[in-house]
């Protein structure tokens, strides 16, 4: 038999991770298109925590547990709330146990780049559309595959070979700063997550490796609107300044989309999705763990049924996981930035 030829899309965790499990069951004819230049493209994001029954099972399929535990932060699983007015810690959560260490998505990333076949990832080639049998690739090239698995995001192109859904604004805007070795912040966000919140706005605050914070305003408001910091500041009126010290530095605007629920298809032959491409959903910490889970399943089932069953298998178990995963992150989101009173 010949082995099946499975193109990739997206050199994100999910994509990897599927790459990995996949050479690790015998399926070498495996390649990850990437339209970024190099694994150096772009910062990678912030801290992930991996989850006992999602995340870190997706990486024991991986072959790579004990590298994962090696860089793993288990004080990340810390957790702090702290009054808006004041600063003070009204809830504290010790970082006890191994259910959701911390690791750096970039540290995450490499783990899974460097634990493929050399020649894997083939970077500076996105896929712009497929169709069962074939890709077109963004330079206008094309290519014949057995199977295309959509790991491609939010966005994703290979998404509409299965479904003509695109992803909603939610109606909530994230604004991330940036901030190291600012010993202020450390302690008021401890090994882990900080979060404050007062009348529909929140500020909540991670901790990476090597003392750098990434900091979130969170507030509903258009899908347009670029505050800059003057205009935090005013909206964040009334909190402690050491929580408003947060809101400095350089903004970067993030609005929120989500996939309508319940995102389903019928399945495609020779086309499949995973994660974000999925069932994109708010980033309550929920996502990255579910397209690693997604990713694994997908690749045993394919080891276990060949491409075109253990595409459909995976898909019957994927979906209605899927769709209760965004509802709860949807409820989440509406509880944790309430549509009244703040809206800009």
């Amino acid at each position: 038999m010949t082995t099946p030829r499975i193109a990739i899309a997206g050199a994100g965790l999910g994509g990897l991770t599927c790459a990995r499990v996949l050479q690790l069951h015998g399926f070498e004819n495996v390649t990850v298109f990437e339209r970024e230049s190099s694994p150096e493209a772009r910062q990678q994001g912030g801290t992930i925590d991996l989850h006992a029954d999602s995340g870190q099972e997706a990486i024991r399929a991986a072959g790579l547990f004990d590298e994962w535990r090696a860089l793993a932060r288990f004080e990340g699983q810390e957790q702090r709330k702290v009054d808006h007015a004041t600063a003070a810690l009204v809830e504290h959560e010790p970082p006890e146990g191994d259910f959701r260490p911390e690791i750096d998505r970039g540290q995450l990333r490499k783990l899974l780049l460097d634990s493929l076949t050399p020649g894997t990832v083939t970077w500076g080639l996105g896929i712009g559309s497929a169709t069962p049998g074939e890709v077109t690739f963004l330079d206008g090239s094309t290519g014949p595959f057995d199977l295309v698995i959509g790991a491609d995001g939010a966005w994703s192109r290979v998404r509409r070979a299965v479904s003509p859904a695109q992803p909603e604004y939610t109606g909530v805007m994230f604004v991330e700063t940036r901030h190291d070795n600012d010993e202020l912040l450390l302690d008021l966000t401890g090994q882990g997550t900080m979060v404050a919140h007062h009348e529909g706005l929140m500020l909540w605050a991670q901790r990476n490796s090597g003392d750098h914070i990434r900091a979130y305003a969170c507030m509903r408001a258009r899908e347009d609107w670029k505050p800059s910091n003057a205009d935090l500041l005013e909206l964040y009126t009334g909190w402690h300044p050491s929580l408003q010290a947060f809101l400095a530095g350089e903004l970067i605007h993030r609005p929120l989309y989500a996939l309508p629920v319940p995102h389903t298809w019928e399945h495609t032959p020779g086309v499949t999705l995973l994660g974000d491409a999925a069932h994109l959903m708010p980033p309550l910490g929920v996502g990255a763990n579910l397209a690693m889970q997604d990713a694994a399943d997908l690749a045993l089932a394919i080891a276990a049924h060949g491409v075109r069953q253990g595409a459909q298998t995976y898909e019957s178990v994927m979906l209605p996981r899927a769709i209760e995963a965004q509802k709860l992150t949807n409820a989440g989101l509406h509880d944790m930035v309430p549509e009244r009173p703040i809206r800009v």
